[in-house]
């Protein structure tokens, strides 16, 4: 693949929600790592003063067929960057527009008074703290080790382990090579933001997850248990997935969906490093699915992390937070609320969970509302982690109910989560428990979703 379109791939990818920057690029084929990282990062520096150029050169006007993320990597190079030493038939288009786009770069500086191209950046060069605390996360892969083998071999590694954290601000004082165990997540363990651990052998060989703590919300509170039927409606890149895959223990059978068959070929490869079985992913459209197919009689979970926004994405990097117009907006939420309307018409569902990446009300519980209300009683909100600080918007009555993240309260991504229940006429109100949690309540710290084991299982496989 060109860097060209590697880059622009990585920034529709950032912009769907679909993982954070440093895993879509290691995650892109692209055999030149660095140099799509740096130009990607840039990119991302230069998004806001990359939009006004593209608005006011009118390029995206005069070139129809040119993807806008593509675009923002062409005028980044040309104009910030290398000066385009590669790109085929994409750097003679962003030439034939140079006059025009330098032109429209020069009244953009005299606009705002600076003789550099730097200086444009200076409202935006602030990183809030909050965001720059967000720690790296490992979920340890159960389907291949153990918690306690994964911290042995980081110890060796020379890293100093500090035990379970007690609260969320002994997180945010992580250092250099020093790594603890998450206080809600049981196989989450967290390291300092700058960790860099894609080149660990633990990486490379499926045994650990990089996947952000609020991205492992979803799977955890949809608790199958092991047996059950599960769909995984959006399923790409397939971090939630292949934890799922790690909950049910390779026992039950996943459905996973992607409609792009680059996505669906990068899913492949990563569940298959995790060691993933009974999973059969396609190549289609959820919206498409028919729920009366005989093949998903037995469908009782869903996850649904439908595209969004991705406004909650944090990447340390100015620029990369979305902002959409509110047109951008209200597609989204329609497309939102058409696929979980559709999530809920599979005769067998009695579990689902909801997620997004973003932090818009419109694609959050807005969205949850109008199809609660939709369905009338059939299905209700379930309490999701009552012990979790940061709750649903009180956009209406039982909101809170609902799950937020961010990165200033839960040293996370933004994330929203509902998790809704089938209603049974006479039914007692539902656990605010996931099913794993209700059947296998950990002893003696409380049946709460987080509750780490006193006594872990036996060890999969011993890490060398």
């Amino acid at each position: 693949m060109a860097l060209y379109s590697a880059a622009a791939a990585v920034l529709a990818g950032l912009e769907r929600g679909e993982g954070g920057l440093k895993s879509l690029v290691y995650n892109s084929g692209f055999p030149h790592i660095r140099q799509l990282y740096a130009l990607v990062s840039e990119t991302l520096r230069y998004a806001s003063v990359l939009e006004k150029l593209l608005d006011g050169a009118a390029l995206l006007q005069a070139e129809k067929k040119l993807a806008p993320q593509l675009a923002k990597v062409l005028v980044y190079d040309l104009l910030f960057g290398k000066g385009l030493k590669c790109g085929g038939r994409w750097k003679a288009l962003a030439r034939r527009h140079r006059a025009r786009l330098e032109a429209e770069l020069a009244r953009m500086k005299v606009r705002h008074k600076v003789s550099r191209n730097e200086d444009l950046l200076a409202p935006e060069r602030a990183v809030s703290t909050a965001a720059s605390q967000v720690p790296r996360y490992v979920r340890v892969n159960t389907l291949k080790t153990c918690v306690d083998d994964v911290i042995d071999f980081f110890k060796r590694q020379g890293y100093a382990y500090l035990g379970k954290a007690a609260s969320v601000e002994e997180l945010k004082v992580l250092s250099g090579k020093k790594f603890m165990l998450d206080l809600h997540l049981p196989e989450l363990l967290v390291f300092p933001s700058q960790t860099d651990l894609h080149d660990n052998l633990l990486y490379t060989s499926g045994y650990i997850i990089l996947q952000d703590k609020a991205s492992c919300l979803p799977a955890f509170l949809l608790g199958p248990v092991a047996g059950s039927h599960i769909i995984d409606a959006c399923a790409a890149p397939g971090n939630k997935t292949s934890h799922l895959a790690a909950i049910l223990k390779n026992k039950g059978q996943i459905f996973a969906f992607d409609v792009d068959p680059k996505r669906v070929a990068t899913m492949n490869t990563l569940l298959t490093r995790a060691g993933v079985t009974g999973c059969q992913l396609a190549q289609q459209d959820f919206l498409t699915v028919d729920p009366r197919d005989p093949k998903y009689s037995r469908v009782t979970h869903i996850l649904l992390d439908p595209s969004c926004s991705g406004s909650g994405m944090v990447t340390q990097r100015p620029g990369e937070e979305a902002a959409p117009s509110a047109e951008r907006l209200q597609a989204l939420a329609g497309f939102q609320r058409r696929v979980l309307n559709h999530a809920l018409s599979f005769p067998a569902l009695q579990r689902l969970v909801y997620s997004t990446c973003s932090l818009h009300q419109e694609e959050n519980e807005d969205v949850v509302k109008a199809v609660l209300q939709e369905w009338g009683s059939a299905f209700r909100l379930v309490t999701a982690f009552p012990s979790w600080p940061c709750r649903g918007l009180a956009a209406f009555s039982g909101a809170e109910s609902c799950l937020r993240a961010s990165p200033a309260e839960t040293l996370t991504h933004g994330f929203f989560v509902a998790v809704l229940e089938r209603c049974k006429e006479g039914a007692a109100a539902p656990s605010s428990l996931p099913a794993a949690a209700k059947q296998n309540p950990q002893p003696g710290e409380g049946t709460e979703p987080g509750a780490a084991p006193k006594k872990r299982k036996k060890k999969k496989q011993r890490i060398k």
